[in-house]
């Protein structure tokens, strides 16, 4: 049994590095807070970075996916955050693929603080889609129905992954720390769970389970979105059963 369990966490620490979920930030760059979750091992390879821990981000991802899976259960309402360009497509793809939400074109200031305010956009965008497909944009003046449009692709940029969420997120998955700023601001104003990949630049103490991981490289933050919606997916299909 043991050498089993030996086994298959070679193997997760194996595809961990694989994917590149080790590499941080250069040192001089670094968080003194993210002492605990750095390996220390490799200055013959590479003397400019911070490595992270991949023990500390098993642990860390097992409890993110430990925490998902009774929140799913409970039918927590689940938002997935990451405004990157290059983010935008797996933001959208692994929160649909789970059921739960997302935010992946640009945080809004006061998505959350101000809801009641992002309702009445939502309700706005739900009005404009209806008349979109019924062609009735078409019947309106030009220069109107130009405008219409516009609002109408403005609006779903913003909000499309976010206009059927009843009420405000349970909890908040979020990538790159330093990118998100406000949205963790207005988490942790709400006291909004948050879970999020920790880079070596970035501080612990705004996260409530924070999974040390590199969060610049695309597939690194793949595989986690991929590992943390599989946790969500579980229950679901149980309840289905």
């Amino acid at each position: 049994m043991a050498d089993t369990l030996s086994q298959t966490t070679n193997k997760k620490l194996a595809r961990f590095f694989k994917v590149g979920l080790h590499y941080g930030h250069k040192k001089k760059e670094w968080n003194p807070k993210m002492v605990p979750f750095l390996f220390y091992s490799f200055p013959e390879v590479d003397k400019e970075h911070h490595f992270i821990n991949l023990y500390e981000t098993q642990k860390y991802l097992n409890k993110a996916c430990h925490y998902l899976r009774a929140a799913s259960l409970k039918r927590k309402v689940i938002l997935f955050v990451g405004t990157k360009r290059r983010l935008s497509n797996t933001i959208q793809q692994e929160a649909m693929r789970c059921g739960a939400f997302y935010v992946n074109y640009r945080w809004l200031g006061g998505m959350l603080t101000n809801w009641k305010t992002i309702q009445k956009r939502i309700r706005r965008l739900k009005i404009l889609e209806t008349l979109q497909s019924y062609g009735i944009l078409n019947y309106y003046p030009k220069k109107q129905s130009a405008l219409l449009k516009r609002e109408l692709e403005k609006l779903n940029n913003y909000l499309a992954g976010i206009k059927n969420m009843p009420y405000l997120p349970d909890v908040v998955i979020l990538i790159d720390q330093e990118h998100e700023l406000t949205a963790i601001k207005e988490c942790r104003k709400l006291n909004i769970p948050i879970i999020s990949m920790i880079d070596t630049n970035s501080n612990p103490d705004l996260i409530d389970i924070g999974i040390p991981a590199n969060d610049d490289s695309v597939k690194a933050i793949r595989y986690v979105l991929y590992r943390l919606s599989r946790a969500i997916i579980g229950p679901n299909l149980l309840k289905k059963k």
